[in-house]
């Protein structure tokens, strides 16, 4: 709790931004916990209705915690007209998740992103920070089981 506190008087000696705020938290706490939240609404007397609109608002912010690997997938043009969605459908049936969950067991957590800025690669996953191109539904099963634990 130190360090939250450290987070909270810091915001109130340098009046910074919510949204920094909630960075802050977010990078102490690897997402933005509910209780947490509301203690930060309490000491600070902001409207913790505020604070979840910001948070719902920015996608870089979570409410739930992360999976031990972040499993993106691209579903822009160029991803998608190569089979995206088929690598898609691949992993979610493998890890019995949609798009934008955690496996039950806490390994992965998947989502869509509209562009990696690896176009020639597609169709892509970045898990953690390796990126892997070219898939189809078949690689990107085979390529799970490498980060599995």
């Amino acid at each position: 709790m130190k360090n939250l506190d450290r987070i909270i008087n810091n915001f109130k000696t340098n009046k910074g931004s919510l949204i920094g705020l909630l960075q802050d938290i977010s990078d102490l706490y690897g997402y933005l916990p509910e209780k947490v939240l509301e203690e930060v609404s309490s000491k600070l007397n902001v409207a913790l209705s505020h604070f979840y609109s910001l948070a719902t608002f920015y996608t870089s912010f979570r409410l739930e915690p992360m999976g031990k690997h972040h499993c993106s997938i691209c579903v822009g043009t160029a991803c998608h007209v190569r089979g995206a969605t088929m690598v898609v459908e691949s992993i979610e049936r493998e890890l019995n998740v949609k798009a934008g969950e955690t496996t039950e067991d806490g390994n992965f957590t998947v989502e869509t992103v509209n562009c990696l800025g690896a176009c020639a690669l597609g169709p892509l996953v970045v898990i953690d920070d390796d990126y892997h191109g070219n898939l189809d539904g078949r690689k990107a099963i085979k390529l799970l089981k490498k980060y599995e634990d």
